[in-house]
């Protein structure tokens, strides 16, 4: 809640560290205060909006000592939108923050300490990504149609946007565009969001539909795609429900060119966001194995095979294991297009019950995890890593990192022998990593 009277008080104070999700980080009387649009180093004027009992929050009102590595954003509706956290911090200031920030998370809540940090892995910072989902609202008291993240201050709005610098600049340059289209729709009112998903050779959109399109509507798309050169979807229920417009929909898919690997991918498929951020990382988890030709490798939440198809062209063989059967399918399928035999697929839920798995009694020189968000805390316990040197996680959430390091290290018989991480979301507070464990 809003505390009334604190919500127009102003006052100065210097900033000295910054949160996990972008915000300054000083103290006013001793009691910690995050605010939005401060960075370390510097002192501002903020305007408190919220008082707890542990800390308040606040937002800058007025710069006034300003960081030497504050820059100008370069999206006029940084602030407004909730998509990016970072642009008034400086690429490489921003990269150096996320490092810290693992390295924190290691040290307090796994209690290790990496015996060498990785140098950052960086790319593009502009037009970069390839996967998003946007809302999509129509507000009958503008009269507007908005498509685009959510607002940085309250996430229950969409923010008013007419383009975005960080997607790939075939959807990011027609928000605009897109707003007028949906708004021209007569079912306006009843597409909640827009999902992208941008391959190599062509980008699709997908729009959730909550009632049937009239032939009106569905003209008005086509029009938008033949003129935009962007492949409409339409989804009216769940991932099973996604169809093409029209005919069969796009083949999407990406090139890990170092290692003569092609992956196909559906519109609603996870895909790492970032491509040339992708391949770097595929290419440092290789490097980091340390793969033999003789070796037998298990990559756990393998996906479409992003790591394993590239693991397979370099070893005996590679079995890869993942909760979602659609991926299992597409990775499958996948390893046959690359003429790959050597690499394996098993569909399995990786947070339940895995004794019965029959791979968790095969013998494995390498591992890779790259778990979601939550981490991969169960299969870590449940498995024996006996025969297991060397390990690399690749990680999206430094806590569950930090968490399952703990467990490798006091439990599993590893030492952390590296960590680092990886701009996979450039002007976000999202810190990406990599970590390798082995035995002696």
């Amino acid at each position: 809640m809003i505390d009334a009277g604190r919500a127009l008080q102003e006052f100065d104070i210097d900033i000295h560290d910054l949160s996990h999700d972008g915000r300054g980080v000083g103290r006013v009387d001793g009691k910690a205060v995050f605010v939005v649009g401060a960075l370390p180093g510097e002192r501002v004027r903020a305007r408190a909006t919220q008082r707890k009992k542990q800390f308040d929050q606040a937002t800058t009102t007025e710069v006034l000592r300003a960081s030497p590595e504050r820059v100008a954003p370069r999206c006029a509706h940084f602030g407004l939108c909730g998509g990016c956290a970072l642009q008034h911090l400086d690429p490489a200031a921003q990269i150096a923050a996320k490092q810290r920030t693992l390295v924190e998370n290691l040290q307090r809540i796994g209690q290790v300490q990496p015996e060498r940090v990785l140098a950052p892995l960086t790319g593009p910072v502009w037009g970069y990504r390839r996967k998003a989902r946007l809302g999509a609202k129509w507000v009958a008291k503008k009269e507007r149609v908005l498509v685009g993240f959510r607002e940085a201050a309250d996430p229950r709005f969409i923010a008013d946007i007419d383009r975005c610098e960080v997607l790939v600049p075939e959807v990011g340059a027609r928000l605009g565009e897109l707003s007028a289209l949906i708004q021209s729709l007569e079912s306006r009112a009843a597409i909640p969001q827009i999902e992208v998903a941008a391959g190599d050779h062509g980008t699709a959109l997908v729009l959730r539909h909550l009632q049937p399109l009239s032939e009106a509507d569905r003209s008005a798309l086509r029009a938008f795609a033949a003129a935009s050169g962007l492949h409409i979807m339409l989804q009216s229920g769940g991932v099973d429900s996604v169809l093409a417009l029209d005919g069969e929909g796009p083949e999407l898919s990406f090139e890990v060119p170092h290692h003569r690997v092609s992956l196909r991918f559906e519109a609603l498929d996870f895909i790492q966001v970032n491509r040339l951020l992708n391949e770097a990382m595929i290419d440092r988890a290789l490097e980091l194995l340390a793969l033999q030709p003789q070796h037998r490798v298990l990559d756990l939440f393998c996906g479409l095979g992003n790591f394993t198809l590239p693991i397979a062209r370099r070893v005996r063989e590679v079995i890869g294991v993942e909760g979602d059967a659609g991926l299992v399918r597409r990775a499958n399928q996948n390893a046959a297009a690359n003429g790959l035999d050597n690499a394996h697929f098993h569909a399995a839920d990786l947070v339940r019950e895995l004794a019965g798995q029959p791979w968790m009694q095969e013998r494995f020189d390498r591992v890779l995890i790259d778990p979601p968000r939550t981490g991969a805390e169960e299969v870590i316990r449940a498995m024996d890593f006996a025969t297991v040197p060397r390990l690399v996680y690749v990680s999206c959430h430094p806590g569950s990192l930090a968490r399952d390091a703990g467990i490798l290290v006091r439990e599993k018989g590893f030492r952390l022998a590296a960590a680092g991480v990886m701009d996979m979301f450039p002007h976000t507070a999202h810190v990406e990593s990599i970590a390798l464990f082995e035995k002696d």
